[in-house]
């Protein structure tokens, strides 16, 4: 058992180091359109740039046949040894998904203060471009990269929507596109009342982030609770195979349908519980 243990992680460790030159390039790539662009951004927001959508399927894949042989070599049940192995697979999205929550809500509460560098960049008599670029060195660490990376394509070019627009994408956030093309407006068209607008904007970003984390924190247990239940059996069904009259019984084709029918089961209840309790999020309108 232990030695199929050590066969089927030494496996997976191999692979996944085997590929990782191909998927994780020294230079970051820009955001695909397309049908990727939804994981190219939850990658992204992640804090996971250089990582590719095929390198993170490929890192589900791998995992899943990890899980699979962990299974199979602790409880000899084939058709659990499948449905642990999609459990493996799903949990690369799970974990990239739960990051990518993680850093956006720090970025809510992040925003107003960007904003506020903003304004008194503006009000100091800077460049908008300027402004912007003072950001790698005032902003918070999480976003200083992203500036940081503005502010070397703007003095290489001298162009400011172009390296706007690159910001954009590498931030990936839907405040971020309001404020730069905010900016970009004002730059290209004049902007008397930028001040007041980006008062404005910091004080409505302010409120909603009040707003969403006190939602948060009263639905947390509830949350909580249900994926417990959600857990709950599996953990049972795992602790059951452990003894070989059950995993007998669950090696049978009544076993296969149970276990599979709890599967797909826990699969429909999960996704239906994260969407009612999932708040609405704000839409990239300007990409």
């Amino acid at each position: 058992m232990i030695a199929g243990i050590a066969l089927g992680g030494a496996l997976g460790v191999g692979l996944l180091l085997a590929v990782s030159p191909f998927f994780w390039p020294l230079r970051p790539r820009s955001v695909p359109a397309g049908r990727n662009d939804r994981l190219r951004r939850r990658l992204i927001l992640a804090g996971m740039p250089r990582l590719t959508p095929a390198g993170f399927l490929l890192i589900c894949a791998l995992v899943a046949v990890v899980f699979f042989c962990i299974a199979q070599a602790v409880f000899g049940m084939l058709v659990l040894s499948v449905a642990l192995a999609a459990l493996g697979g799903w949990l690369p999205w799970s974990l990239v998904s739960w990051r990518a929550a993680q850093r956006t809500r720090a970025h809510r509460t992040m925003w107003p203060d960007v904003v506020d560098h903003l304004v008194s960049a503006v009000r100091s008599g800077l460049a908008l471009p300027e402004g912007v670029a003072e950001l790698a060195r005032t902003a918070p660490e999480s976003t200083r990269a992203a500036f940081a990376a503005f502010e070397r394509d703007y003095r290489s070019t001298g162009i400011f929507a172009p390296a706007a627009d690159r910001l954009k994408a590498a931030l990936a956030d839907p405040v971020a596109d309001r404020i730069m093309e905010t900016l970009k407006m004002a730059r290209e068209v004049g902007g008397g009342e930028l001040v007041s607008v980006l008062k404005s904007l910091a004080a409505s970003l302010r409120e909603d982030a009040a707003a969403r984390a006190e939602i948060e924190a009263r639905q947390s247990w509830t949350v909580a609770a249900a994926r417990l239940g959600v857990a709950a059996p599996w953990v049972v069904l795992g602790l059951l195979a452990t003894r070989p009259e059950a995993a007998l019984a669950y090696n049978g084709p009544v076993g296969a349908v149970v276990i599979v029918g709890g599967l797909v089961v826990t699969l429909v209840a999960y996704r239906m519980m994260l969407s009612i309790g999932r708040l609405p999020e704000e839409r990239r309108w300007f990409r």
